[in-house]
Formats: structure tokens, sequence, C-alpha cells
């Protein structure tokens, strides 16, 4: 008798589970509706404006849309909606809300507000930010694989004849920094050499002409003829490093570790030329070559001055996998340009920033951020922003003009070298070559080493990794 009252309500259990399951499966709805709708209700229940002038939701429908709206908690909605689709959002200036492409090296400027807010909350003393700097430090260390990169190779550098201008002389160099693999870049000196000089590594940055173009020229040899000896060098896969890896490789993440390589590496070989003074090092450059500025201002702790130029930001990191491919920003569970340029402290640095770019909101946001790491030192005069809110993403002469006085302020040149009788700083006694004269390997590659590398698989196995990237054959 228990067992057939056991087998009847099992049966039931079954009927009863069987009516339900196919309740739910028989539903004449999952509330899915176009995501534009959702987007409209979002408008009305919050009191916003969202803009979609790009069309990135046109077509797109999502099951439980509405479901998803949390009243109360507009960013929470907004990513319900619109994380499905790799989508996001970026709260504009005018308090409006634009539908962009989700990406991870680009947030709205509210949202680097928010993760500057963050990192406040984690060190309050000298004591704990040593720690957190050291524990990125390490990270960006690994990230980039330079702890894995092959010792550099003890061949000499390759060095043109030098060319002897009015109180400074430019000569052009390819440095084989690993096996192969040669960083090319002129080096400017003041002339003539004859007492201990500061050095200044320039990286170069992803402005046209690379550093062939004037701006690049004028602040080279302005920099040699106050005092110091300067290098300037191309960025992996452009300029003469062309001659190795063609342009599209440029977009590989390994392209981020050559770079970093290349200033550390050119400064170990500046280091040992006669009357170069390793205890006065600075470092400048504009866009990806601010972007290396702070990398190496972080990590290589011979740089005594930095002046990173339109790069500075909480919500930007660089669209160019040369300055974000390694992943480096997510060191230390999440840190940003912001808090990188902060390692420098307490060593003196100029922030350059300006109005129509990444960096308008430096004066009010990243600025004061980096400020408060100087003053856990007790240095917060050391670290100055120049800010250019009319001008748009360039390394021009207003930016050139704030850097040459706080260069030879912190490394000890001599500014009146410079000056006009007005007390003006005058580029016009600088000589802009033509791209002939700054090649290194000839204009017809003539002088490219034999054992130059052209494999950038190759490239990758130096390092232990093997390169995933799958290039479009050009027909």
């Amino acid at each position: 008798m228990t067992t057939i009252k056991n087998i009847f309500f099992a049966l039931l259990v079954s009927i009863f589970g069987l009516t339900l399951a196919n309740g739910q499966c028989t539903s004449d709805t999952n509330f899915r509706k176009p995501v534009t709708e959702t987007i409209k209700n979002i408008e009305t229940i919050f009191k916003i404006t969202i803009i979609d002038d790009r069309g990135l939701l046109k077509g797109k429908e999502l099951d439980y849309a509405d479901w998803r709206i949390e009243q109360g908690n507009l960013e929470v909605s907004l990513a319900n909606v619109l994380v499905p689709f790799e989508l996001t959002y970026f709260k504009q200036p005018d308090g409006k809300y634009q539908i962009r492409k989700y990406e991870n090296h680009k947030v709205s400027v509210d949202k680097g507000k928010e993760r500057l807010d963050y990192l406040t909350t984690l060190y309050s003393n000298v004591s704990d930010w040593e720690k957190r700097k050291k524990e990125i430090k390490a990270c960006m260390i690994t990230s980039f694989g330079l702890d894995k990169a092959p010792p550099m190779p003890k061949s000499k550098p390759i060095l043109t004849q030098k060319r002897i201008y009015k109180d400074y002389s430019v000569e052009n160099i390819a440095l084989e920094i690993l096996p192969g693999v040669y960083t090319t870049g002129s080096i400017y000196k003041p002339y003539p050499l004859n007492k201990k000089s500061a050095i200044i590594l320039t990286p170069d940055g992803h402005f046209g002409d690379g550093r062939y173009r004037k701006d690049e020229q004028y602040r080279c040899a302005i920099m040699a003829k106050m005092g110091a000896i300067v290098v300037s060098y191309d960025l992996f896969a452009w300029g003469e490093s062309l001659l190795q890896f063609p342009e599209e490789t440029h977009r590989n993440s390994i392209a981020s570790t050559v770079q970093v390589l290349s200033g550390i590496r050119l400064l170990d070989y500046l280091s040992t030329i006669k009357n170069a003074d390793i205890s006065r090092v600075g470092v400048t450059g504009g866009s990806g070559g601010g972007s290396h500025t702070m990398f190496l201002s972080a990590l290589d702790d011979r740089i005594t001055v930095s002046a990173p130029v339109v790069m500075v930001s909480s919500h930007f990191s660089g669209g160019c996998p040369c300055e974000s491919g390694r992943g480096i920003h997510l060191c230390g569970n999440g840190t940003n340009n912001a808090e990188i340029s902060a390692m420098m402290a307490p060593k003196p640095q100029l922030i350059v920033s300006d109005g129509k770019d990444w960096t308008l909101a430096v004066p009010e946001l990243e600025f004061p951020f980096i400020q408060r790491t100087y003053e856990l030192y007790g240095k917060k005069n050391l670290v100055e922003n120049a800010h250019f809110a009319k001008e748009g993403h360039d390394f021009g002469v207003s930016k050139r003009m704030a850097l040459y006085p706080f260069m030879a302020k912190y490394l000890g040149l001599d500014l009146k070298k410079v000056q006009n009788e007005k007390g003006e700083i005058d580029e016009s006694t600088c000589v802009i070559e033509p791209y002939d004269k700054l090649y290194v390997f000839g204009n017809k590659a003539e002088n490219l080493p034999k054992n130059a590398l052209k494999d950038i698989d190759k490239l990758y196995e130096m390092f232990g990794e093997k390169n995933l990237k799958v290039y479009e054959v050009k027909k």
C-alpha cells in the first residue's frame, strides 16, 4: 500500500512539474523589445538625454529589456541594457549621455574621477603608498615582459658622422637592444662637450613625421644648447624601425615592450658617454611618447626629472597597443596613467595638458590627485601643471616654452644659452635637418646590419611568447 501511495505521489509531482515546465516554455512573452524603446524609458525615468548619434543601437533587441531598469540607479540600468552588446555610455560635460562601443582604454571623465576617488582610499601615508608603488612596479615589469628580456648584445652602437651647429652637435644612432633588434634615433649634444652634462630621453609619439618633425628637432636642439645630452628615438615599427618591422606590427603588444626597453637601454649606453652625468636624467615626450615618459619614470629609478606631455589622464590610457596592449593598467587590481604619473613622486615632474583632448580635466582632476601623493612626502611644490585650455593635442611652441625652464631648473641647465636680448627663448638658432640627414642606415638602408631581425614571430619567441596577432594578407 505504501509503495502504491509513493508511486501515486511521484506521478502527481511529475505531472504538476511538467505542467509548470510547459507553462514556462509556452509563455507567449519574454518581454523582448527594441533596445531603443528601453533607452527612451530610461530617459523618462531619470530625466536625462541619451544620444546614439553613431546608430549603435539600431536593430538591437533584448530579452526582459525593461526588467533590467533599476529605478534609482541610472548607471546600473544603463550597464544592464548596454553590456550585452559590448556597448557603454559616456557622460558628456553638458550632462548628456552618449552611447559608445566598449573600449578598455577609454572611459568618461566622471568614471575617471570615480577611479581616482577609490585610489585615494588605498593609501594615506608614505609607507602605504610605497607598498602600492612597489606592487605596481613589479607588476609592470612582469606585464611588459622585461623580466624575460634577453641581455643587451655587446655590439657597439652604429653612429653616423657628427654635424656641428651653433652650440650643439647631432649624430644618428642605431643601438642593438635585443639580438638583431635596433633602436634608431639621433643624439644631440652640447658643443663643445667639455663638462659633465645631464641626459634627456625623448621617446617619440604618434605625431606625423616622427622624430624628423620640426617641433622634436627644436626641442632636442634647444635642450642640447642648454647643456644636456639628448636622445630622440623612433617608435617600434615607425621611422627607420620600419626597415625591420612593417607598419602593421606597431599594433602588436610587443611594441610596448620594445619601446620601454629602448629607453632603458639607450640610457644604459648614454651613461657610458664621456661627460654624461647619470645623476641628472630627464625624460619628456608627447602623446604616445608621454605614455612612455610615465612608464620610464615609474620603472627606472635613474630618472630624476619627468615631463609627460598631453597624456596624463585618469580616463584614457592610449588606444595603441604600444601603450596599453600589455595590460599594465590592470596592475594593483586596477590603476591608470594618473597613478602611474604619481609614481614619479617625490622627484620633479611637469605635467603638460590642454583643453581639447583627454587631458582637458587635468587641473581639476588628475593634477590634485598627483599633488596629494607628492604631499605625502612634503614635496607638493615639486610637481607642476602647465595647462593650455585653448590648445589641442600637440607638442607646440607654448608647451615647449613651459618645458625648457622646468628642465633647466631641475637638471641644472643654462637657460641663458638659448635666450635672446629680450630674455625670450629663441628657437630660430636651431637647424631643421632634412630626413636623409637623420637616417642612421643611409638613404637606401645600405647600412642596415646583416643580422637585423625582420620576423615579428621570432621577436616574441625571445620573450618566451607566441605571436597571436593575425594580419590580413595584402594582395
